[in-house]
Formats: structure tokens, C-alpha cells, sequence
């Protein structure tokens, strides 16, 4: 058992769209991540999608509307909901999602990432 503290461990890094493993409970993933301009559309068939937002502001795009998350505010993105997130500037974001959630959901390209760092 040991404390994180997020600000130390949103230094260890500086990439987007790059999300990095902090911790681990009952088969879900604890991510940092930095978000900066437009991810892709996609969504997950399986997995429930948690963005809590601890700097910035995120918007999330959903086919029929949009959502800004501002710090201190998270949005749970339910299974099978196509959705895209654009954070116009730098955004820190905590993930909280099922260990198998690959984060281009159901799309690969340039963007995906099989292997995820612990840091």
C-alpha cells in the first residue's frame, strides 16, 4: 500500500493522448493522462468509460451533443456510446476503466496504444 500523489506522477510525463497506469483495483485501471486537441471518434462494445478532469477543460463530443467537463468534474461514457474527446488546451484527466479498455476503443490507428506504461 503505498499514497500517489497526481501532481508528482503528471510530471513524469509530458505526450498526449499517451495514458499512464497509477493503480490498480478489482480488474480496473486507475490512468493520468494529458490531452491536448482532437482524439478520434470511437467507442467501447464492453467497457464503461470514467474522465474525471483535474486541470482544464474537456469537451466531449457525442454524436448529438456535447459536454464540457471542467477540473474537479468527471463524465462516465457508457459502453457502446460513440464519443470523442477534444481539449482545445492542455487537460489532465484521471481514468477509471475495466484493465481490457484499449483507448481507441473500437478503431486502431496512430492513436493506439496495446502497451500502457505504469509509471
Amino acid at each position: 500500500m503505498e499514497k500517489i500523489n497526481l501532481q508528482e506522477k503528471l510530471s513524469l510525463f509530458q505526450e498526449h493522448w499517451s495514458p499512464k497506469i497509477v493503480g490498480e483495483l478489482n480488474g480496473q485501471h486507475v490512468k493520468l493522462a494529458k490531452l491536448k486537441g482532437e482524439f478520434i471518434w470511437h467507442h467501447h462494445e464492453l467497457e464503461d468509460e470514467l474522465f474525471w478532469v483535474l486541470k482544464g477543460t474537456l469537451k466531449m463530443e457525442f454524436r448529438d451533443k456535447t459536454v464540457l467537463i471542467h477540473e474537479n468534474e468527471f463524465l462516465i461514457v457508457p459502453r457502446g456510446v460513440e464519443h470523442r474527446p477534444v481539449a482545445e488546451e492542455e487537460v489532465s484527466v484521471l481514468l477509471f476503466e475495466p484493465a481490457s479498455t484499449l483507448n481507441t476503443g473500437n478503431t486502431q490507428n496512430e492513436f493506439t496504444k496495446d502497451h500502457l506504461d505504469r509509471i
